[in-house]
Order: C-alpha cells, then structure tokens, then sequence
C-alpha cells in the first residue's frame, strides 16, 4: 500500500493512494484511527477493507502534507554514504552519526521548501525516510526490521551556515518548512529488497546526487538497533537515513537552492518528491 496525509477542501485526512487516486480512508475511520500515525501504531487493521467504502478523489485536487505530520521524533542520520564522508572530511566513525529534526519544520510534496531571510546558504540532501510500526527498546539487528511500517521519500533541508555555527547540527536542521517529506509512504512488502534501489536527487532537472542504498554505510537495520539503544522508538517515528555525496555545500562554487528553484528526490520504486523554492517573506 501507499498511504498519504493530505488535505482537502480545508480537512485534513489520511489515506491509500492508487495511481491518480485517493482513498479518503481517514474519513471513513476517523473514530479508530484520526490520523496516518495511529493506524501504523495498529499495524494498518482494517485499512484495506475501508478502502472499498471509502470517497474518491483525484490526487489533484489534494494538498499533500508531510506523511507523518506529528511524529513523536524524527532521527537524522549524518554521513552515511561514503562519498559524503569523504567529501565532508569527516573521519570514520564506528556508530551511526545522529541528530534530531523538529516535526514543525516539515512540509509536503509539491509544497515550498522555504529559503530562510537569514541565510542563503539552503541546501539539498535527498534521503530514504523509515517510519517505525510498533514501540521498541535495545531492539537487535536481527529484529529491526520487524519494527518498520514503511518507506518514504525525504529531502533534508538545511541552512549549511547555521549548521556550521558550532559542531552541533540542529539549528541548520530546523528551519520551518525545510524538510520535506513524501509523497506518500510504502509498506515494505510493496517496496522489496532496498540495496539496489536508487536514489537520485535533480536540482532544476540536473543530476546531483546519485547511488544505491546498498553504498550505505550503516543499513537500516542496523540504524534501529542503534537509535533504539539511546531512545524509546515509538509507532510513528521517522528515521531519514543519510544522504549520499553531491551536496551543494562541497561543489566548487557551492550550489545553493534557491527561490524559483525545482528540487526533485526519486526513490526507484517509490516515487518522487518535488518542491519549489520559495523565499520566507
């Protein structure tokens, strides 16, 4: 399945996308379950039968939300392609690289990513976003995957000279409407075997990231196993696993979104993201 969080006419919904299609099944289930995040806390029971009862819609004609609007966190990944270790200088590390994203600062597909009024330096980093099924502690290797829900698309945001300011990430991963997440997540059984997917990331039509999740240096399994053993996972989270080389903070000059811009993230199998650049007033 494809599912979504959306908005319609003003309301907004959850529900299973297929093709030009919209299931409206938050509507048909807004008792059992009001948004995207409790159904996955339930393993989706249900959700396919109220498909069948529930309205249409064109895709058209919805606003397209971050797919988990209200995670109880998001977990971001640093470094966890090769050539983005390489091209960053930073040195080789043992354990994932990991820094937290605030849930307001998320947006949707085919909605602006926002340049800030502070800066210019806004960047690209297309990613693959896990979204956690069920609670876990010290959850192993072996079992990790018994915890995701599914898959999505991410394209981590971030204001490279308020990233810099110290060593520590956060204020240049949180800037509002930075972090666009979407268009929809997929359950892994639709999805498949994630190592010789491609993700790829086009800056007004242009190539610049491109690689496979099996260059990743830390798997996905092994990036639950370890955010588990600091923090509670709880039905909902969002992990975005890293971005490969290509960000626009080390080309020559630097390459930097922005307003009027197109960035696209395509994920084989899943889709792709796409957001305009637009300029905070």
């Amino acid at each position: 399945m494809k599912l979504s969080t959306v908005k319609i006419a003003g309301r907004v919904t959850w529900g299973i996308v297929e093709g030009e299609t919209f299931h409206d099944v938050g509507a048909a289930m807004k008792a059992t379950y009001p948004d995207l995040k409790q159904a996955v806390a339930a393993g989706f029971s249900g959700v396919a039968e109220a498909k069948a009862g529930a309205a249409t819609h064109p895709t058209s004609e919805v606003e397209w939300l971050a797919v988990i609007p209200n995670p109880d966190k998001i977990l971001c990944v640093g470094l966890n392609y090769e050539m983005h270790r390489q091209e960053t200088g930073r040195s080789v590390v043992e354990n994932p690289t990991i820094f937290a994203r605030y849930a307001n600062s998320q947006t949707g597909h085919l909605t602006p990513i926002i340049r800030p009024k502070v800066s210019s330096d806004l960047d690209y980093e297309g990613e693959l976003a896990v979204i956690i099924s069920k609670p876990g502690r010290y959850i192993s290797r072996e079992n990790a995957l018994e915890h995701v829900a599914g898959y999505s698309i991410y394209n981590d945001g971030s204001v490279r000279d308020f990233q810099r300011h110290t060593h520590q990430f956060t204020p240049g991963k949180n800037f509002p409407d930075t972090g666009a997440f979407g268009p929809w997540m997929m359950t892994p059984d639709e999805l498949g075997d994630l190592d010789p997917l491609r993700i790829q990331t086009r800056l007004n039509g242009e190539i610049v990231q491109d690689a496979t999740f099996g260059m990743m240096i830390f798997d996905v399994a092994r990036i639950i196993e370890y955010c588990s053993s600091f923090t509670r996972l709880e039905a909902g989270d969002v992990i975005a696993t890293g971005t490969p080389g290509g960000v626009g903070a080390k080309r020559n000059p630097p390459l930097w979104m922005k307003p009027g811009d197109i960035v696209e993230v395509e994920i084989d199998k899943l889709g792709i993201l796409t957001n305009p650049i637009g300029q905070e007033a």
